[in-house]
């Protein structure tokens, strides 16, 4: 149900800047007038957005998506200029009751920790960007609307006083965590008010009952959310995870999804699911199984992990733990029962990185020893770890903050600690890792035998690849060789011209920033480090002989470009789209964040 005119109450939104500006690009395009009409104009506007979600080319879908949250970045995220002179007062503060008596705050020190606020805050935001934008987010445009608008506003938590403080200008906290069951009670009670049903979200006594209508007349998402916060915090304690003796239960397509919403409202497992229009339609997709482990009287009613099948797919996997990852004691359950489904296999790696994971902490816990593999896993040094939530399983960063990093470094590498260069003043001869900026020239201070490059350890690795390039073959032979999922079909001759010759071996370096760069900004970087950007043959190479590098994050080969017709120029990319290995294009005129990385070689 679409509901523009809730917009034109609340905000007047069809007088806003934005639904003009929406309006005349429709105008321009369709070569007549838009009706006047608020509710029609409003709609006009919240479709551009739908129509980007919806896009069935991936590359095009993220590019758009990429496009609406540098938008919202520039216009929400905190600038560096903007972090009050208190917020740094509170940091000497906090280092003298700590014990670290006064300590001086440098520019250089503000500028890292700018760098530290403004990712937290964009990488919050673009939580909320993603999942309002995922196929889970079964809301309709205008109550999705409704909650970025809102969400914009929200500040920190206040977990005692239970309320949210308001975003201010110059607030240096991130944006709120999503709580989806929470958000699924607010949403659900928002749409069933308007589309004139019964709002009965949780078994309420009679003052929660008044509380909660209350709050719905005012339709104060801050204060709603909060509320519903609080309702959905109780979950089975740390001490019943441990028993798993319960059982699944089949919800079938197109079933009634009262049962289901019942058996999850009131225990706390963040699921969205747990509100009704969610679960309605998430029914309508497929199949819902939820495991239940059983309660103190015996009965299975405690739910624990929920499978969502879309048609004869497996849709998502979720659990009970943080951000929806499965806990540790119920993953061996999911994975068994993962086996019944085709695709089951395709949740492989998954399962089994947690089950591994599991492990390091229990021999962590237990002040055990860890391997170099253990350590080159917890560090996803060869590959990211997988979970089944919908962001890290924050176990990693827990335990990542108990080792001591040097140590660890000097085991995952196999170097004594002298081989280890923290600063390029401290590169030698015989450095086999360096970890520290990337300085003008450092490739040319870098010795030929180096190992490992990193601007931070484990997340800033510079990955070198060492990649034979055959331009004797064709671009149609190049392409064919990556054994792609997708390809741009304007790939291809004539558009990318491939400069003939032999076979040859080259080092390709992958370099990624942590800024928002224009292409010629990134050329002029990757310059003063005495490197060039890849053409596409390089990139064909990479995406042939190094199939899953492009999983971690987008692979731009910016010295290669094409000229669309009418339009701008654009460069070939790697990427992971709609979960399969993907080869596209990407706008040159593109501002690029800190998710891509520059294929690179040295001149």
């Amino acid at each position: 149900m679409e509901n523009p005119e809730f917009l034109k109450n609340k905000y007047d939104l069809n007088k806003s800047e934005e639904v003009e500006s929406a309006a005349n690009r429709t105008e321009k395009r369709v070569g007549e007038k838009l009706p006047q009409k608020p509710e029609i104009r409003i709609q006009n506007y919240l479709d551009r957005f739908k129509e980007i979600i919806d896009r069935k080319d991936p590359e095009e879908r993220h590019r758009g998506m990429e496009a609406i949250k540098k938008v919202l970045h520039d216009k929400f995220v905190i600038k560096p200029e903007e972090i009050p002179e208190s917020y740094f007062e509170g940091q000497r503060r906090i280092a003298r009751e700590q014990g670290h008596g006064e300590i001086e705050i440098t520019e250089e020190v503000k500028k890292q920790a700018a760098e530290v606020i403004t990712s937290d805050q964009r990488h919050s935001l673009d939580n909320w960007i993603d999942y309002l934008a995922s196929p889970d987010a079964t809301y309709p445009d205008w109550l999705k609307y409704y909650t970025m608008r809102s969400v914009l506003n929200l500040g920190e938590y206040d977990k005692d006083k239970k309320q949210f403080s308001k975003r201010r200008k110059d607030t240096v906290k991130p944006f709120p965590d999503i709580n989806r069951e929470a958000l699924a009670y607010v949403l659900d009670a928002v749409s069933q008010k308007y589309g004139k049903r019964h709002v009965d979200l949780l078994a309420l006594n009679e003052d929660e009952r008044k509380e909660f209508e209350k709050l719905l007349q005012g339709e104060n998402f801050a204060k709603l959310y909060a509320w519903a916060i609080e309702k959905t915090a109780l979950g089975p304690g740390a001490e019943s995870l441990e028993d798993v003796a319960g059982e699944w239960v089949k919800y079938e397509q197109g079933s009634d999804p009262t049962l289901l919403v019942e058996s999850l409202q009131g225990h706390g497992t963040g699921w969205c699911t747990a509100g009704e229009s969610t679960a309605e339609a998430q029914l309508q997709g497929g199949d819902f199984y939820v495991y239940y482990s059983l309660d103190k009287k015996g009965k299975p009613t405690i739910p624990r992990a929920a499978i969502r099948m879309q048609g004869d797919q497996i849709g998502e996997v979720r659990g009970i733990a943080e951000q929806q990852n499965l806990d540790s004691y119920i993953a061996p359950v999911v994975q068994e029962k993962m086996k019944e489904f085709p695709d089951g296999p395709k949740y492989e790696k998954k399962a089994k990185d947690m089950k591994f994971l599991t492990q390091i902490e229990k021999k962590m816990n237990g002040e055990e020893d860890l391997t170099s593999r253990e350590l080159k896993f917890l560090y996803e040094v060869d590959a990211p770890i997988e979970g089944f939530g919908y962001d890290r399983d924050p176990r990693i960063e827990n335990l990542r903050l108990r080792r001591r990093i040097e140590v660890d470094i000097s085991i995952i590498f196999d170097c004594d600690s002298s081989e280890i260069a923290f600063e390029y003043t401290k590169i030698r001869p015989y450095t086999k890792v360096y970890i520290g900026s990337l300085v003008p020239h450092l490739f040319e201070m870098l010795p030929d035998n180096i190992e490992h490059i990193y601007t931070k350890f484990p997340e800033g690795k510079v990955e070198q690849l060492e990649i034979a390039v055959d331009r004797s073959r064709s671009m149609e032979e190049m392409v064919a060789g990556g054994k792609y999922d997708y390809v741009n079909p304007d790939i291809k001759s004539g558009n990318f011209d491939i400069e003939k010759g032999g076979e040859g071996e080259t080092s390709v370096i992958l370099v990624g920033f942590d800024e928002y760069l224009t292409s010629d900004q990134v050329i002029e970087k990757l310059d003063k480090l005495g490197l060039r950007p890849a053409k596409i043959e390089e990139l064909l190479a990479i995406g042939e002989q190094h199939r899953d590098i492009q999983r971690r994050s987008l692979v731009v080969a910016l010295g290669s470009s094409w000229q669309r017709p009418g339009g701008d120029r654009a460069v070939p990319c790697l990427g992971d789209w709609g979960g399969g290995r993907g080869l596209g294009l990407s706008s040159f005129e593109h501002d690029w964040g800190e998710d891509y990385r520059f294929a690179a070689v040295r001149k």
